[in-house]
C-alpha cells in the first residue's frame, strides 16, 4: 500500500511537472506583434546607428537587445548573403540564397523576392530548425526592406 501512494505520488508530480514545462514552452514563442515591433525598432536603429553598428548588436545581443523569447533578427542582402544572425552568428558572410527548407522551399529567395516586390510583409509558412529543440518547425517571418538593398526580418513560429 505504501508502495501504491509513493508510485501515485511520484506520477502526480511527473505530470505536473510536464503540464508546468509545457506552459512554459508555449509562453516562449513570440507573436506575430511581437516579430513586427522588433523588426520596427531594428529598422530604426538602422537608421539611427548605421547599418554596421546594428548588425552587430542583432547578431550578439549587446546588452540582451534583439532578442526575446525565440524572437531575433536577421538580415540579408539582396544578393542573400547574410549581414546579422541573431540566433546563428556563424551563418553572417555567408551567401544562403540558394538554401531551402526540409520541402525544398528557398525561403531567403522568397523572402527577398517578397520585400523587393512590397518593401514589408510575411513570409512563409517555411520549415525551420528551432535552436530551442532542434526539430523543424513551421515558422513565418516578417520582414521591412533596410539600409539599401538590404531586408531585415524576425520569425515566429506556429503554435503546435
Amino acid at each position: 500500500m505504501k508502495n501504491k501512494k509513493r508510485v501515485i505520488r511520484m506520477l502526480a508530480g511527473s505530470f505536473l511537472i510536464a503540464t508546468c514545462s509545457a506552459s512554459v514552452m508555449a509562453a516562449e514563442h513570440g507573436t506575430e506583434a511581437e516579430a513586427q515591433e522588433m523588426v520596427k525598432k531594428a529598422v530604426a536603429l538602422v537608421k539611427s546607428a548605421g547599418p554596421e553598428k546594428a548588425y552587430k548588436i542583432f547578431t550578439e545581443h549587446t546588452d540582451g537587445a534583439f532578442k526575446e523569447k525565440d524572437l531575433y533578427v536577421f538580415a540579408y542582402n539582396f544578393d542573400g548573403t547574410c549581414v546579422a544572425q541573431g540566433a546563428t552568428p556563424k551563418m553572417v558572410g555567408k551567401n544562403l540564397l540558394a538554401m531551402k527548407d526540409v520541402d525544398g522551399n528557398a525561403f531567403i529567395k522568397g523572402m527577398i523576392d517578397m520585400v523587393k516586390t512590397s518593401s514589408k510583409g510575411w513570409y512563409g509558412p517555411y520549415k525551420f530548425s528551432n535552436p530551442a529543440n532542434q526539430s523543424y518547425e513551421l515558422k513565418k517571418s516578417y520582414c521591412e526592406r533596410g539600409a539599401g538593398d538590404t531586408m531585415l526580418c524576425v520569425g515566429t513560429y506556429f503554435e503546435k
